[in-house]
């Protein structure tokens, strides 16, 4: 009787219980893509009106670093139509960070039913982990980072009293929209190294000890995309730098917890197979 009562459910964990065609798949992922897109068109159009306030928003660290120097307060374009392509960028940025929750929520509800109940309780953990963290890198670029990477590189402009002929920033909207950006960007995602390697220590592709093994490498490696991505000044590539050798570590020992529960859930599974055999034969 209890294995009967077991069955729908084990049917239901098991992916290849309810196998689709390949033409079933591409209707659903269709679907699923343009429910996607829809929300991003509204979230664009929504986000199109408030387009000022957020570039407004991405500006403020420049104006208050500008305001404690005393310099002048104004950005320039130097294109006609920078201006514009620039809030069509910020609206863009602006709606996909507000839709990626939705777009996540789509990618995983398309891939879910592909997945046996062991694979599906090891990744959706990391799905809502992942936004947070990349939330915390992106706040981490604004408040802390920019603010000191830009004090110090206005402090290399003179006045006229310094040098032979003064040399002043003339901040373009359509370059400082990149910069900030890149950063925003560069610090999100490497704030989602611990979800990819806890993941993948997760489901057995690597190991705490080989990570702990390769640490010296990691580093050169994220010193490296830290002087990649950041502007050239030693403030944002160490401000970048640093949490990245920091979340390796949180990694290795990440990695190692997922391990222990790996192994005691395959102790457990063990046991359990033990007793229904022993349930069986006595049967």
């Amino acid at each position: 009787m209890s294995t009967k009562s077991n069955l729908p459910a084990k049917a239901a964990d098991n992916p290849d219980s309810h196998v689709m065609p390949l033409i079933d798949h591409l209707m659903e992922l269709r679907r699923r893509l343009i429910f996607s897109i829809a929300f991003l068109i509204l979230a664009f159009l929504g986000c199109y009106h408030f387009s000022e306030h957020i570039y407004g928003f991405l500006v403020q660290p420049l104006a208050d670093a500008e305001a404690l120097i005393g310099g002048p307060k104004r950005m320039i374009y130097t294109h006609l139509a920078e201006a514009f392509v620039t809030q069509i960028k910020v609206t863009f940025f602006a709606a996909a960070f507000l839709t990626f929750p939705i777009f996540s929520n789509q990618i995983w509800k398309f891939v879910a039913p592909g997945l046996y109940r062991h694979e599906k309780n090891a990744i959706l953990p990391f799905l809502f982990s992942a936004p947070i963290l990349f939330f915390m890198g992106g706040a981490l670029a604004y408040y802390v980072v920019m603010p000191l990477a830009w004090q110090f590189l206005l402090g290399f402009q003179t006045t006229a009293s310094e040098s032979v002929l003064p040399i002043q920033l003339e901040a373009r909207v359509g370059e400082y929209l990149s910069i900030a950006m890149t950063l925003l960007f560069a610090f999100g995602l490497a704030f989602q190294m611990p979800v990819l390697l806890i993941l993948l220590a997760r489901v057995g592709v690597l190991t705490s000890a080989g990570l702990a093994s390769k640490r010296r490498y990691a580093i050169i490696l994220m010193f490296i995309f830290a002087a990649v991505v950041t502007p050239p000044d030693v403030v944002s590539q160490l401000s970048l730098a640093v949490p990245m050798c920091i979340l390796y570590e949180l990694s290795i020992i990440g990695a190692r917890m997922v391990e222990k529960k790996r192994e005691e859930e395959a102790s457990a599974d063990g046991n359990d197979t033990s007793a229904e055999d022993t349930d069986f034969n006595t049967a």
